[in-house]
């Protein structure tokens, strides 16, 4: 009985495999192209969107991803400037060309200035829409 659970628990371990990549695999001329929303504002939303973010660039390599983060109705504050700890992982991503989109409408409705946010936020007219736009361009989108 020992023998056949070791056996099966080797047979287990080793079934467990790294995910594979879906054809075309991602290069730097074909690389997998996602946006990600963000429209909460609690600090583990925050922390857990900046999170998955480094995750994908650190199993792809920044080289074979693009990616966007757009933030719209409460999820404007990870783009906040004023909240150091996040401004510094916002800018730390921001290095590896992820790019940080702004709803200028949530920014109107909030009355939320340019300056407030993190150097290099971009600012659309409509969250909502750059979502569907990317969407039906061909990015991927997650909610995480």
């Amino acid at each position: 009985m020992i023998k056949f659970t070791l056996i099966l628990l080797s047979f287990c371990i080793l079934s467990f495999a790294d995910t594979e990549y879906a054809d075309p695999k991602p290069s730097i001329d074909n690389p997998r192209q996602i946006v990600f929303s963000v429209t909460e504002d609690s600090p583990h939303a925050l922390d857990h969107i900046l999170s998955v973010a480094n995750n994908v660039l650190k199993f792809y390599g920044p080289e074979k991803v693009e990616m966007k983060i757009v933030a719209y109705s409460k999820g404007i504050k990870l783009l906040d400037r004023h909240v150091r700890e996040t401004a510094l992982r916002v800018d730390a991503l921001m290095q590896y060309d992820v790019e940080f989109v702004a709803c200028g409408n949530t920014m109107r409705t909030l009355h939320i200035k340019k300056e407030d946010l993190v150097d290099g936020s971009v600012i659309v007219t409509a969250g909502v829409v750059e979502l569907l736009e990317s969407v039906k361009a061909g990015w991927i989108y997650i909610k995480p």
